[in-house]
C-alpha cells in the first residue's frame, strides 16, 4: 500500500506541474502579443507626432545622438555655429 500512496502522490504532483505549465504558456503568449501591440501603438504615435513637427537637419540629429544640448536655430546663429 505504501508504494501505491507514493505513486499516487507522484502522479498528483506530476498532474499539478503539467496543469501549471499548461496555464503558464498562454499567459506568456498573451504577454508577448500585448507587448507587441503596445509597441505598435507607440511607433504609430511617434510617427504621428513626427508628421506634426518641423524637420530636423542631419546636424541636429547627430548633435542629439552625441549627447550635446539642443539649441534653437537662433541661438546657433548667434554663436556662429
Amino acid at each position: 500500500m505504501a508504494g501505491t500512496d507514493v505513486n499516487q502522490a507522484a502522479l498528483k504532483q506530476a498532474i499539478k506541474e503539467a496543469l501549471a505549465e499548461t496555464l503558464q504558456k498562454p499567459r506568456e503568449l498573451l504577454h508577448e502579443v500585448f507587448a507587441e501591440v503596445l509597441e505598435d501603438f507607440a511607433v504609430a504615435e511617434a510617427i504621428s507626432e513626427g508628421q506634426e513637427t518641423n524637420i530636423a537637419t542631419r546636424e541636429e540629429v547627430f548633435r542629439i545622438l552625441q549627447g550635446e544640448a539642443w539649441r534653437p536655430p537662433f541661438a546657433r546663429a548667434s554663436l556662429g555655429t
